[in-house]
């Protein structure tokens, strides 16, 4: 007995083994940008040129969590519309030298009137698609170039606090604020919209803002969008109005990225 029960080991073994290579080749699911594992996938990116492709992975995403404009990536990699892209493929995270020499030759004419540069960890005192109905900028002038610093951060939505960001790998990466649907968003601080839309799931209708060449901000789950990408805007400046998109109440989902790495954005709010 004991020979016949070992003669089927093996077949049931291989019968196993058959079954998960057969699971691994489905097709990868849609990344969720609030899972560990993305988070974690792309925390690795650091100071980085490059990154390699893995599967699930679009061009918003990587440029969400590199701390890139999906356009600059896009110029970066010589890709156009609809920005396909590929597991394996070598995706570059910054401007080629010889490309930003060049344009280091050409002057942009730029003065910053930034003050002080907000630390990644101060004091606790401190405590992408298009809309149909996106409306014009109100912000009177529209720099040439990026400032190297950001100036004061404010408060994106009025609204009770819900959710604090954690450091833990399921943990939050921003703040949840709650209030009445189409209550204004705001823009935290002077910048460029450089994404609108839906396409990145898990945040709902989404707004990211670049501040500087390390800081951006992401406004996630409104229901109406008032801006449009490439669109300088001021601090305080409205930008959406809270929604429930892609989440089970009305809220709004606020991060605060330095380098692509998410960091607590009531270290750089000013206390209410």
């Amino acid at each position: 007995m004991l020979g016949w029960r070992g003669s089927w080991i093996p077949l049931i073994v291989s019968a196993w083994m058959l079954n998960g290579c057969g699971s691994r080749s489905a097709p990868a699911p849609v990344m969720e940008l609030s899972e560990a594992k993305s988070f974690r996938q792309f925390e690795q990116m650091g100071t980085g040129e490059t990154y390699r492709v893995k599967k699930g992975d679009t061009l918003f995403s990587i440029a969400w969590y590199s701390g890139n404009d999906y356009q600059d990536l896009a110029r970066f990699n010589g890709l156009t519309a609809p920005y396909n892209i590929y597991p394996g493929q070598e995706i570059r995270l910054s401007e080629s030298r010889q490309a930003s020499t060049k344009s280091a030759a050409k002057p942009s004419g730029r003065t910053s009137k930034i003050k002080a540069n907000q630390p990644v960890d101060p004091p606790k005192k401190q405590a992408y698609g298009g809309f149909k109905d996106a409306q014009k900028s109100t912000a009177k002038t529209e720099p040439d170039d990026f400032p190297r610093q950001v100036s004061d951060w404010t408060w994106p939505a009025k609204g009770k606090l819900i959710g604090r960001f954690s450091l833990t790998e399921q943990g939050n990466k921003g703040i949840d604020i709650a209030n009445a649907a189409g209550t204004p968003i705001l823009a935290a601080a002077a910048g460029k919209v450089v994404y609108t839309g839906n396409a990145l799931r898990g945040f709902g209708n989404l707004i990211i803002v670049k501040h500087s060449d390390a800081y951006l901000t992401a406004y996630a789950h409104n229901s109406r969008i008032l801006v449009k990408e490439q669109q300088w805007v001021e601090a305080g400046q409205q930008l959406a109005e809270m929604g429930d998109s892609g989440t089970s109440r009305v809220m709004l989902h606020f991060e605060i990225r330095y380098k692509g790495k998410s960091v607590d954005p009531l270290r750089f709010l000013p206390d209410q």
